[in-house]
Order: structure tokens, then C-alpha cells, then sequence
């Protein structure tokens, strides 16, 4: 096999048309972080599970109930193919090249053009891990490894110091101190602080270093937690 290397991102997928094809169990997987992601979700399948069928009811995804078309491609920006129906599979890569739409082809990295990644959510938090399809289970290992590393905490933890840089960038006009101040955001304390329920040094620190007022985010980040 020739050797290559994958280029990691992250795409904004909210509002855009993604496809799906297939009906089953896989499917069901791969359209629910799709649909978190604010995808538009066209699923094509004559065939479908009882929760894609309640998504579709929800209003969650769009679904055609038949078999794949080569039309059912216009204006997408991306597909996976998740059905074990290899005539399909055939179909929908050589759709995709042809309009130059990136194609996961669900456990079959030579089929595909992009590959997704195991990854760990912590809110805003998204950690992926990749083995370039050599090793899933690997991948799920260190998965795993991740989810002890950084435990369901960090979401709060980006959210506080995502609202304190607000707070910082619309109170501060110096750009060198705006620089310096976010930096120091990154201070493990407030983690630390944050894993103790200890709101009270977290405001007295956001006083100390961000500003007077930046107790008050504080506040409502705590309210709304």
C-alpha cells in the first residue's frame, strides 16, 4: 500500500446537505452526529430502523424510502455510504468523484475520501483519533484512554473560559494585553477549582487577573451549569 498521510480538520457541516445511504443500524450511527452538527441529513434507504424512522418523524432528517439515485447527490457537500450493498458502495464512489464530493464508504478507508476519526466530546471539546484505518480497535483504546483523561468537566471548563475571553476581548483595547490575559485563561487552577465546586476562588481569580466585571460572567456561567 502506498504510504500517505491523512489531513486532520474539522468541518462546519451546519446548514449544509449531507447524504446518507443506507437504513440500518450503521446508518442510524453515523446520522445522529450529523444531525447534532446541524447537518440538513438526506438518508436514502428502502429500508430503515425504527429510530431513523423517528428522527425523520421529529423533523431530525429528510428520508426517501427506495433505493440510492445518482441525483440524490445535487448540492450535497458530503456522503457516507453505509450499506453493505456493494453495487451501491460502486455507485456512490464513482458519484462522488465525479462531482468531487468528499465519500465515507462506512469500514472500507480504499474506498473513501475522507475517513472519520473515534473521538471524545466534552462540549466544546472534541478530541479525534485516527489510526488511518489500521487499527480501529487501537483507535478505541486510546479512545478510551482520552474519556479518563479528560472527564465530562472540561465542557464547563472551555465554556467558562470561552465566555471570560469575551469578556476580556470587549473590555480590553491594548492587543498585547488582550494577548497576555487570554493566555493566562489556561491557569490549571481554575480546573481545578472548577472540579472542587469552588466558585468562589474561580470569581476572586477572574476579578484578580481578567478585570473588574468578570465576576459577574463567572456568575452566570455558574447559573447556567
Amino acid at each position: 500500500m502506498e504510504s500517505f498521510s491523512y489531513y486532520p480538520l474539522f468541518a462546519d457541516l451546519n446548514g449544509k446537505k449531507v447524504v446518507v445511504v443506507g437504513g440500518g443500524r450503521v446508518a442510524e450511527r453515523k446520522v445522529q452526529p450529523l444531525a447534532s452538527a446541524g447537518a440538513k441529513v438526506l438518508l436514502v434507504s428502502p429500508e430503515l430502523t425504527d429510530n431513523i424512522r423517528r428522527m425523520a418523524e421529529d423533523g431530525r432528517i429528510t428520508v426517501k424510502e427506495r433505493k440510492f439515485r445518482p441525483q440524490d447527490l445535487d448540492d450535497a457537500w458530503l456522503v457516507v455510504s453505509a450499506t453493505d450493498d456493494r453495487d451501491v458502495q460502486r455507485l456512490v464512489v464513482a458519484e462522488t468523484d465525479k462531482r468531487r464530493i468528499f465519500c465515507n464508504v462506512v469500514d472500507i478507508p480504499e474506498m473513501c475520501s475522507f475517513i472519520v476519526p473515534s473521538m471524545v466530546r466534552r462540549g466544546d471539546l472534541c478530541i479525534a483519533i485516527s489510526t488511518a484505518g489500521r487499527s480501529p480497535a487501537v483507535a478505541k483504546r486510546i479512545r478510551m484512554d482520552m474519556e479518563e483523561a479528560y472527564p465530562v468537566i472540561w465542557g464547563l471548563y472551555l465554556q467558562l473560559l470561552g465566555r471570560l475571553r469575551e469578556f476580556i476581548l470587549s473590555t480590553s483595547a491594548d492587543s498585547d494585553e488582550k494577548k497576555r490575559l487570554c493566555t493566562a485563561l489556561a491557569d490549571p487552577d481554575i480546573l481545578k477549582w472548577l472540579t472542587e465546586d469552588d466558585w468562589e476562588s474561580i470569581t476572586a481569580w477572574a476579578e484578580t487577573v481578567c478585570g473588574q466585571g468578570a465576576g459577574k460572567t463567572v456568575e452566570d456561567v455558574r447559573s447556567n451549569a
